[in-house]
């Protein structure tokens, strides 16, 4: 059994990262970032804070754009608008959830594709699904590199992905179809849900109940990648696959945290160096 070590693996990654910028640096080129956060979600502020430390980490500027929770969704437009037209931004991530007055559809969708380093943008949605370069939802871009960088072959294997959600279930599938996989995505309505993922090589779960995958699900020897992250009653983390069940079933497995988590992170940081050769 053998544990996919995410922080190590996004290390490497942020590491070839550094190196780059470095190079685009010496030709005179900079990589800004304009991360947005409205309101002050604690987990939101969490995550915010972690992708500045990236940044930094890896030489990319990041410019922070805090507003009060009270904001009106047209002074979030019109904030896009100028980042936008910003020449000297490259990527604008706006941090979700968004307050409840305000429609998280538009506001994606107010991005330019071209900055939206976080792959929701429709137009960066459709480029995938099609199999054209754009910008790709970074997490289900990590499980990618996380799979490749662990020699776990992808081509011609069973994968079944639990989840649907636009963020990670479908840009997931599609991702593994551009990789030569053979796809089932299961969801709520999946009828004999344990005879689907029994099938798989390569179980990813993104359903997000916590240790709601056990062993009565998993074929000997599968790969199981666990992209779910919740809080037990323990105050322990742990993720949507029962980790101490499936231990002894399983060729490899993602624990949480320190799986999946850190790839989300490494994944945007490459979206921003990405940008730079998307908007020429």
């Amino acid at each position: 059994m053998k544990n996919i070590d995410g922080k190590q693996i996004s290390n490497l990654i942020k590491d070839e990262l550094k190196n780059e910028v470095k190079k685009l640096s010496q030709e005179g080129i900079s990589i800004t970032l304009a991360v947005i956060q409205v309101g002050e979600d604690p987990a939101s502020t969490v995550y915010v804070s972690n992708k500045k430390k990236a940044c930094e980490y890896i030489g990319i500027i990041s410019k922070s754009y805090e507003l009060p929770s009270n904001t009106s969704q047209t002074e979030l437009l019109d904030l896009i608008k100028t980042l936008n037209l910003d020449k000297k931004i490259n990527g604008i991530l706006v941090q979700l959830p968004l307050p409840k007055h305000i429609n998280e559809d538009e506001v994606i969708r107010a991005i330019e594709p071209k900055k939206d380093v976080d792959g929701f943008h429709p137009e960066n949605v459709g480029l995938l699904s099609i199999g054209q370069k754009g910008f790709v939802s970074c997490t289900p871009a990590g499980v990618i590199q996380l799979l490749k960088r662990s020699n776990i072959e992808i081509e011609g294997k069973e994968c079944v992905v639990i989840g649907r959600s636009n963020i990670v279930g479908k840009p997931m599938s599609m991702l593994m179809l551009r990789e030569n996989a053979t796809v089932t995505v299961c969801h709520s309505r999946t009828k004999n849900l344990k005879e689907v993922t029994k099938r798989a090589d390569i179980l990813i779960v993104a359903l997000g109940i916590p240790k709601f995958i056990t062993s009565e699900y998993i074929k000997e020897d599968a790969v199981i990648i666990d992209v779910g992250i919740h809080r037990g009653e323990d105050n322990k983390l742990c993720g949507d696959v029962n980790y101490d069940d499936v231990i002894n079933k399983v060729s490899a497995i993602t624990p949480v945290p320190g799986g999946v988590g850190p790839m989300t992170i490494a994944m945007l940081m490459n979206n921003c160096i990405e940008s730079n050769a998307i908007q020429k």
